[in-house]
């Protein structure tokens, strides 16, 4: 199995995971008539990226990641290579590809990011390749999405579901943890002092349960439990208070 079989492997029970594949196969799944439009939206951090591969692999879709440049043309030349296509040279012969493709192959197009493509052309245009493709397609970015998509009535109002990520659970953490910190056994009391000190983010659960097995590793440790962690600190996602504010602080005391 390959590296990244595993990988698609070990992160399929993650809830998020879930919620984005069911997503998926509730508008591929729709009765006739109904739009097949979805938006998958979190705050960052929440694994969003991290299912959109999973679904990529599990529903064979199109998936790309939106950027802040290249407008239209730069979006559909993207959707045309992720298709195994060779770009056209025009903007019309692009959405021409990518429509056609689409449309014979019925594969889901996934838009990460999609906060970048918040325009008038833009998403009108990926709305129009769901009406002429038939095939669902998803839009996934940050909290405000769906509150940005009410601009444009037409895309609005052709979302079959919308379904917000969730904050990590410690069944996440259980997952995780035999990524992230294979080869070492943590304590439960450890795994729930990850989960609270992360805040409910996968991107620094995974970051301290890394950290935890170098700990681990380091110090020859096959297991980590509360007393040997003792009082080291775990990633917040917050940054650290800046240090002159640190060292002015000390000075003002020392003067007292």
């Amino acid at each position: 199995m390959s590296d990244q079989n595993q990988m698609i492997n070990s992160v399929a029970p993650l809830a998020n995971v879930a919620r984005l594949h069911q997503l998926i196969d509730r508008c591929k799944n729709r009765a006739h008539g109904l739009p097949g439009m979805g938006c998958f939206y979190g705050r960052a951090g929440l694994g969003k990226t991290t299912a959109g591969i999973y679904a990529t692999n599990r529903h064979n879709a199109c998936h790309v990641e939106a950027l802040p440049i290249g407008g239209v043309k730069g979006l559909m030349t993207m959707i045309v290579m992720e298709l195994g296509l060779r770009p056209a040279r025009t903007t019309e012969a692009l959405f021409t590809q990518v429509a056609q493709e689409l449309a014979l192959t019925q594969r889901p197009l996934i838009v990460d990011e999609a906060d970048h493509i918040l325009t008038d052309k833009s998403v009108e245009i990926v709305r129009r390749l769901h009406d002429v493709s038939g095939v669902p397609v998803i839009l996934m970015g940050e909290e405000s999405l769906p509150q940005k998509l009410q601009r444009w009535e037409r895309v609005h109002s052709r979302m079959l579901s919308w379904v917000g990520a969730e904050t990590a659970t410690l069944a996440d953490v259980d997952h995780l943890a035999r990524i992230y910190a294979n080869g070492v056994q943590i304590a439960p009391e450890v795994r729930q002092a990850v989960l609270t000190a992360s805040r409910g983010s996968i991107r620094n659960v995974s970051t301290n349960l890394a950290h935890i097995r170098e700990f681990a590793v380091t110090q020859g440790h096959g297991i980590v439990t509360a007393e040997i962690w003792g009082r080291r600190p775990m990633h917040t996602g917050e940054a650290p208070a800046p240090r002159l504010a640190q060292a002015s602080g000390l000075r003002k005391g020392a003067a007292a």
